[in-house]
């Protein structure tokens, strides 16, 4: 076997999980030579207790809070009584949903969307999760917020039921791009003005990098909701900031999430109650406590780590762009691109009708090359044909699936 054949049949084995899975691996050697995965850890014989309780030892939210204060810029600082710390952000997410809503309320969230928000939101607590679609407007533009107004108002009548919360992913998934301050105030003054909880999810929040490839539009700087003057704007009580090591730091296996709420202690009293179910292991407190208390190290990670977050995502912007590939340009944040392959697949198959729906038939030959993307459906996308790559794996890797896509696409 050659040795194109050998990394083609190696590629094979990895391609699937490999690009679909919101995770990377970019940056595992670095964790692992530098620091915490190969050191000899010394676990205190407490972390095989239950420790200081469900909502997480005071060691973990004092690095926690600190590490917030340094690399989120509040406008002021997080304290570990503002946290309550989950085994992941979708333990966080379903807890939020369980708080603040009763069964059959809902709560509004942009089209596309994270996928698992849907089962997080509603699954367990009950709640509705109302999508926003954004038709032709920019769903990061002050013409969005009208229409999370429109939606919410159209829930209302057709239900009889409140809604109770807006939920963001900022910086966003899948589009990986960031919403600007001025946006976030309008959102804000909404949720005030029908007295919703703003939850912003900002898991991505130091994968942040620079664009050197897209003209329009012009990426915008991530700046974290606790960094905002909410004075005006909304009562405190109603923020809420989200945020874990899975993505920033590729340890999802760590499984340790966390809610900031600076101004509602009643609701992480309340929280208490489910805390039992969302429990943090101890080794995995320990190991996360040793990794943010490391400022020199997660410093160099974070730098590192962006820069070769830009790297790939130039790498792969550009080979779609010679093949012709429509992508949601702009972004600047997290490990996707958002593509456009139905509207490639009509390009080289003009037989194809108008109006007809390719997506089952793009997934089916992609898959017959051995290659999984997550289909737009997944992410509720308002239209057919759009794809989620994530571009945080070995570039070898990532030309040989743009390869083995353009493959599928001309088939």
């Amino acid at each position: 076997m050659s040795q194109s054949e050998t990394t083609h049949s190696t590629i094979s084995q990895r391609a699937q999980s490999a690009l679909v899975a919101g995770s990377k691996n970019l940056m595992w050697d670095v964790v692992n030579d530098l620091c915490f995965l190969n050191r000899q850890l010394d676990l205190p014989a407490k972390l095989l207790t239950y420790n200081d309780g469900p909502t997480g030892s005071a060691r973990v939210k004092r690095a926690v809070s600190a590490f917030i204060n340094r690399h989120f810029r509040p406008l002021h600082a997080v304290e570990p009584s503002h946290l309550f710390i989950t085994n992941g952000v979708s333990s966080a997410i379903e807890h939020m949903s369980w708080a603040i809503t009763e069964p059959g309320e809902g709560i509004l969230l942009g089209r596309p969307y994270y996928g698992t928000f849907i089962p997080d939101i509603s699954l367990r607590p009950g709640a509705t999760v109302i999508p926003v679609s954004f038709d032709d407007c920019d769903p990061f533009s002050l013409e969005a917020v009208q229409k999370y107004e429109q939606a919410l108002l159209s829930f209302q009548e057709t239900t009889g039921r409140k809604v109770k919360g807006l939920a963001l992913c900022h910086p966003h998934n899948p589009l990986g791009r960031c919403y600007p301050r001025h946006v976030l105030v309008k959102l804000m003054e909404l949720c005030q003005k029908y007295q919703m909880h703003f939850i912003s999810d900002e898991i991505y929040a130091l994968s942040v990098w620079t664009n050197t490839v897209d003209e329009s539009p012009k990426p915008v700087d991530f700046e974290s909701s606790l960094s905002l003057d909410l004075t005006g704007i909304i009562d405190p009580q109603l923020v809420h900031i989200l945020w874990g090591v899975s993505k920033d730091f590729g340890a999802n296996g760590l499984r340790l999430g966390v809610i900031i709420s600076q101004a509602n202690r009643d609701m992480l009293m309340a929280l208490r109650n489910v805390g039992l179910y969302s429990y943090v292991s101890g080794v995995s407190e320990h190991l996360v406590s040793l990794l943010l208390e490391d400022v020199d190290f997660t410093d160099e990670y974070i730098r590192l780590n962006r820069e070769k977050l830009s790297e790939n995502y130039s790498f792969v912007a550009k080979q779609l762009k010679s093949n012709g590939i429509e992508y949601s340009t702009g972004a600047n944040a997290a490990f996707f691109i958002w593509m456009n392959l139905g509207k490639k697949y009509r390009e080289l198959h003009p037989e194809v009708k108008g109006d007809e729906d390719v997506s089952e038939t793009v997934m089916e030959l992609l898959l017959q090359k051995k290659v999984f993307l997550a289909s737009g459906s997944l992410f509720g996308s308002e239209h057919g044909g759009w794809y989620r790559i994530v571009f945080s794996q070995p570039q070898e890797y990532l030309s040989e699936a743009v390869r083995r896509i353009m493959a599928a696409l001309e088939a």
